[in-house]
């Protein structure tokens, strides 16, 4: 994540009246981060592990994930890799359609670190979640082929080859191992 310099520096409310770019950027205690451009094994570890989320949580309307979704709380607007949100938590505007706006911390927070990305940056945003009420924290290094597992009030675990991941407390019924999660980079 670089660092962008803009003085003089924005207000929050500023900075989300800037038209979006791509890459994204991130708004974090008055500084503006522009996250990298994904590259081929984040966007299929990106793009599987919502598909898989998503045919577990949604068919029982347990929960939705979403990818590159903008997070604004507590002071910061993030953009994480996944967020998970449980059904009930999904803002709807009055036709019942889902909110272009969330402002909440997301459930469970997925970030896949980039070979250009700090990972203490990823790290300090997965913990700021976890603060404003995130239930579950991964950071999926593809590099390590190693998943970090973040959790409220807990030190950070490393999970590996076949351990299994902890999931969102609603999604006990779905398993997947470090292994499993990998293997969505090899095209069968």
């Amino acid at each position: 994540m670089t660092l962008i310099q803009s003085p003089p520096k924005l207000s929050l409310t500023e900075f989300l009246q800037q038209p979006e770019t791509k890459p994204v950027r991130e708004y974090i205690e008055g500084e503006i981060y522009q996250k990298p451009m994904p590259k081929g094994k984040h966007s299929r570890l990106q793009t599987r592990l919502v598909s898989e989320i998503n045919q577990v949580a949604e068919p029982q309307r347990l929960a939705c994930a979403f990818t590159e979704l903008r997070c604004t709380f507590g002071g910061r607007s993030l953009v994480p890799d996944i967020s998970i949100f449980t059904w009930e938590k999904i803002p709807v505007d009055v036709n019942g359609e889902i909110e272009n706006t969330f402002e909440i911390a997301p459930d469970w927070t997925i970030e896949i670190l980039s070979p250009d990305q700090s990972s203490t940056r990823v790290i300090d945003n997965i913990l700021f979640c976890l603060n404003h009420g995130t239930e579950l924290g991964w950071l999926i290094d593809p590099q390590e082929r190693m998943v970090m597992i973040f959790k409220p009030n807990k030190q950070p675990e490393t999970k590996r080859h076949q351990d299994n991941l902890p999931v969102l407390s609603l999604l006990q019924s779905w398993q997947i191992s470090v292994q499993d999660l990998f293997s969505y980079l090899t095209l069968n």
